[in-house]
């Protein structure tokens, strides 16, 4: 049954969102450069409608067709018909399925363990993260992306051979290929080692169905996310102390040994990039500022992960939400301390520890997916993981003579205006479970006080409650135990009250970014 808009006009959703401009300069690049960067646009542009198909075909049928252009750009911001910061309620049509468009609508959870109980053959195409779930003759099938998207799939391969044809550097063009026949089979792994052992590369592009967040359901299917990036070498050049100390930092986890194997040996390529033109999962709602990828374990196990960091988003985040953030909410003294350059190492130590700590997880005696473990509240479990293993790592830097130690209060009071920008996005998405769940436990442990409606970080007590959680989750995580994380979220998961009167003081001030794009 469709269920009515609920009060909350589109032009009041739309001021939650800072529009900005993201130029693509094309100053010291060649004609052919040129030429191969719109090669990749034009990639991503199918990658693009495959996600709205996955995320709200309605939608999008909707965002085409609709001559309301304040509907049209709501639509384009969230792609779907539900915000993301209103607990993913419909701002029109019905209430958003948990799967969204990988599952048959109506299908629950309960459902499908039944089903697979009665038919275990069906259960790898089921819980494949490449596939969409369909009835089909009284059976639940899995048609692969390759089959279910081949018709938009096909010209985005196609594009992406164009532009290895243009590039003018051999591996990157290698890559290029190889990710072009890994759209039309759903198979990664080749084209994913290849992308990991691209060496500073002036040019790249995240082109692939990464993340699941989509996924409320079963946690696992993932969704189509493109960027064309291209390399800030000045920022690039400032990583190298990062990348040196992530062995050391995974050794050093509260954590037993056994589920933390060695970093050593892996490749951990670090790369500042700008990004002139996003599609699918980043570009529709959360704009993210980093990603660790790929989120294979096989690649972690082999080779590692990627770390890349988008300056021209990064900025956009620093400079119309973060620090007038800070400034509303934390201690005057405090929020004087909030920097982007604090915020930046935050988020460096954020993406690395998405790959830290266990790379299974232990059910009843056997190695399982951590993702397909814990269920639905992975997400949400894994932010909160990335966030708080980060700011142990962190610290782990500083009492090691990596970072300077007169900057440590500079990274919590920069870490705490970030858990605010999160937080306002509420609990109907994952950033904003995890950095509620962050808070109220740092609260509760006195890590965080208020007083005279503003906050503040207890920096004495701070490191001591970074560790503790950062325990909690990581053997959350290890064990795939999803009645405990579970539990962790009912406990911790939702807004105290004195924080949302605080939040409401800072509506004014734009909760994200709208991108603008020169293509």
């Amino acid at each position: 049954m469709a269920m009515a808009q609920t009060t909350r006009t589109v032009p009041e959703r739309l001021s939650k969102w800072k529009r900005v401009e993201m130029p693509f300069s094309s100053t010291g690049l060649s004609a052919r450069e040129i030429q191969m960067v719109g090669k990749l646009v034009d990639a991503c542009r199918s990658l693009d409608e495959i996600f709205w198909r996955q995320s709200d075909s309605a939608g999008f049928d909707l965002h085409r067709t609709t001559s309301d252009q304040s509907l049209k750009r709501l639509l384009g911001i969230m792609g779907s018909r539900w915000d993301l910061l209103d607990e993913n309620r419909p701002f029109v049509g019905e209430p958003m399925p948990p799967g969204h468009d990988l599952y048959p609508h109506g299908l629950t959870h309960a459902q499908i363990d039944q089903y697979v109980a009665q038919h275990p053959e069906d259960r790898a195409a089921i819980y494949n993260p490449y596939t969409v779930v369909k009835w089909r003759g009284g059976r639940l099938i899995g048609t692969p992306y390759h089959e279910e998207y081949k018709a938009l799939l096909d010209p985005a391969a196609r594009a992406l051979r164009e532009a290895a044809d243009l590039s003018g550097d051999p591996a990157f063009a290698g890559f290029l290929r190889l990710r072009a026949a890994a759209l039309l089979t759903s198979d990664y792994y080749q084209s994913d080692l290849a992308w990991l052992d691209l060496k500073n590369p002036k040019f790249d592009v995240i082109f692939a169905p990464y993340e699941t967040y989509l996924d409320d359901l079963l946690g696992v299917k993932t969704s189509y996310g493109a960027a064309v990036l291209v390399r800030n070498e000045a920022e690039s050049r400032k990583l190298a102390v990062y990348e040196k100390y992530v062995p050391e930092i995974q050794d050093a986890l509260p954590l037993d040994p056994a589920d933390r194997p060695s970093k050593r040996g892996h490749v951990t390529p670090m790369e500042v990039m700008d990004a002139p033109y996003r599609a699918g999962d980043l570009l529709h709602g959360y704009q993210a500022v980093a990603d660790n990828l790929p989120n294979d374990p096989r690649i972690h196990q082999q080779k590692g992960s990627k770390k890349i960091f988008f300056k021209n988003f990064m900025d956009a985040r620093v400079r119309y939400v973060i620090l007038p953030v800070a400034q509303r909410l934390m201690v005057p003294a405090q929020a004087a301390k909030a920097t982007g350059e604090g915020y930046l190492a935050g988020t460096l130590l954020h993406e690395i520890s998405h790959e830290l700590g266990p790379e299974f997880a232990r059910v009843n005696g056997k190695r399982v997916d951590i993702n397909e473990a814990i269920g639905p509240a992975y997400s949400g479990l894994e932010e909160a993981k990335a966030d708080v293993t980060g700011m142990f790592g962190l610290k782990w830097l500083v009492d090691h003579g990596a970072l300077p130690a007169a900057r440590l209060e500079e990274y919590y009071a920069s870490y705490l205006a970030g858990l605010f920008r999160s937080l306002r996005f509420g609990e109907g998405e994952a950033h904003g479970r995890a950095e509620t769940l962050e808070f109220n436990y740092l609260y509760e442990n006195r890590a965080i006080t208020r007083a005279n409606g503003r906050y503040a970080v207890d920096y004495a007590r701070m490191p001591a409650a970074i560790a503790q959680l950062a325990k909690e989750l990581l053997v959350t995580e290890a064990t795939g135990d999803r009645a405990r994380a579970e539990a962790w979220f009912a406990k911790h998961g939702a807004i105290p009250s004195g924080l949302t009167a605080a939040l409401a003081a800072a509506k004014d001030i734009p909760v994200d970014i709208d991108p603008v794009f020169s293509f």
